[in-house]
């Protein structure tokens, strides 16, 4: 088996050692790469160092012209990349194109804002003095990445990156290296070809060591990291202690409430996408279902029925619905949370089975029903397990929906617009994102994507997300050769 290289700074190496990869749905060895060590990456930054100058003095409209190519490139390999995601991180052959799709669509989003990244006019009140505010590239921006969106969560932040003037530095989750390799293979094609610097799209694949030292480098302006909100927390702490730029995007424990008047049948399909898509493997993920008491019997008959069709099996066969957990630890994850039910006083109502499927990582959506103030539902845990809650009011649903710690997403179903209003105003969900009448996953790239509370503050994507990645100025201009003060002080 070939041994990819997993250093890109505008030259292909690597001196780590070998990581292999696997597809957890056989759990057999699909690729090799050779990680980078501390020096690799201290190389790869003086080199990034050299290269952000002459970006950051290149034209925004141009900066997106070579963002354009990239989404063509991406676009051609759209298919195979595609594969590839499903291959290493599990999830099915639709989810891998879609993820693929979202990087194209981040791409078109940030050509159109290479013309459009504005400050504003203030008025002054000092006679002869024009105000105004600027914005202009941070720096060097560095992506760590988690398993579960090996492509898209690189492209949201390195699209809009790259059209702001920063180059960007990229550590993938170890077990999804193959994705990062050729991410990089098709991005750094596009710079050779408009005879760019490659460290404008640098790669070093690593452990924890290149990530820690990615966030305690002065270098590195702002860090964007999404993971566990515990790992967050350290990188955070690490980013902040040098007065760099923190971005984290971090765990998502979200809650789905269905009131008495929903629309039940739609409810059912948004929460079967919404627990079981991705093996619940989404920062997005519906956790915590909260069903109004008067509807609880019917619905969990409907949600059984539901899951009993989910089709579970290899990722890359057609028709399967459910893939594999992405690694072994995550199915030990599952049994304990099912033990933790139990012993918590709730019960399995569907699923708790580990499948012997070609040797991988399977098991069946679950299905719980829990007391509402089990510990169980103050966590996150990356595995398709589905807690149930019986509310009698809106005004309860909402106060377990804010009750723990993250605060990424939610979303309530309901035909009444008074619950739509009391839900997205300043007493309702405390969350970034805050649906109504459709699930807490499959956000669009249109909006600011991100989350409160433990979650981290982070916002990447859309609406005004790409002003983290620069630094906004505030500039006065005197042209009336007098020197009036601010507020009328006079100083003579």
């Amino acid at each position: 088996m070939d041994v990819n290289p997993g250093v890109y700074n505008g030259r292909w190496g690597g001196s780590g050692e070998v990581i292999t990869s696997y597809n957890p749905a056989t759990n057999q060895p699909i690729g090799r790469v050779k990680t980078g060590t501390l020096n690799d990456l201290n190389q790869t930054i003086d080199q990034m160092m050299k290269s952000k100058v002459m970006w950051r003095e290149t034209p925004a409209p141009k900066r997106g012209e070579i963002v354009r190519q990239m989404r063509e490139a991406l676009n051609e390999k759209k298919d195979e990349l595609g594969a590839l995601v499903s291959l290493e991180m599990g999830k099915i052959l639709p989810e891998g194109i879609g993820e693929v799709q979202e990087y194209i669509d981040i791409c078109d989003y940030a050509v159109g804002l290479s013309r459009m990244l504005n400050g504003q006019v203030i008025p002054s009140e000092r006679p002869g003095h024009f105000m105004m505010e600027v914005w202009n590239p941070v720096g060097i921006l560095g992506v760590i990445s988690a398993f579960n969106f090996p492509v898209a969560v690189y492209g949201w932040n390195s699209a809009i990156s790259l059209i702001c003037g920063n180059p960007v530095l990229w550590k993938g989750a170890p077990t999804t290296n193959l994705c990062s390799v050729a991410v990089t293979k098709i991005l750094a094609k596009v710079l050779e070809e408009n005879n760019l610097p490659g460290s404008l799209c640098s790669m070093v694949c690593g452990g924890a060591d290149v990530g820690e030292s990615i966030a305690k480098d002065k270098r590195v302006d702002i860090v964007s990291f999404t993971g566990s909100t515990a790992i967050g927390r350290k990188v955070g702490t690490m980013v902040q202690e040098r007065f760099g730029r923190p971005l984290l995007e971090l765990g998502g424990n979200n809650a789905i409430i269905v009131m008495d008047d929903a629309n039940i049948d739609l409810a059912v399909r948004a929460i079967l996408f919404a627990a079981v898509g991705t093996a619940g493997q989404r920062c997005t993920t519906t956790r915590r279902l909260y069903l109004h008491e008067n509807i609880y019997d019917e619905f969990i008959v409907k949600l059984k029925k539901a899951y009993e069709q989910v089709k579970i099996g290899n990722p890359l066969e057609e028709g399967v619905l459910c893939g594999p957990l992405h690694s072994n630890k995550a199915l030990e994850a599952y049994k304990k949370t099912i033990e933790d039910v139990k012993s918590q006083g709730g019960k399995v109502i569907f699923g708790n089975e580990v499948l012997n499927l070609e040797g991988g990582n399977y098991v069946r959506p679950t299905i719980t029903s829990v007391p509402s103030n089990a510990k169980v539902l103050q966590h996150e845990v990356f595995v398709p397990i589905l807690h149930t809650v019986k509310i009698k009011s809106i005004d309860e649903a909402i106060l377990y929906n804010n009750s723990v710690g993250q605060g990424l997403s939610s979303s309530i179903f309901t035909q009444n617009v008074n619950n739509v209003f009391k839900w997205t105003g300043p007493s309702g969900s405390d969350c970034g994102i805050v649906n109504c009448n459709i699930p807490t996953n499959g956000a669009e790239i249109g909006g600011a994507f991100g989350g409160e509370k433990e979650t981290g503050g982070g916002r990447e994507s859309g609406s005004d997300s790409w002003k983290q990645y620069m630094r906004r100025q505030t500039c006065t201009i005197n042209y009336s050769g007098a020197l009036p003060l601010a507020q009328g002080i006079k100083f003579e």
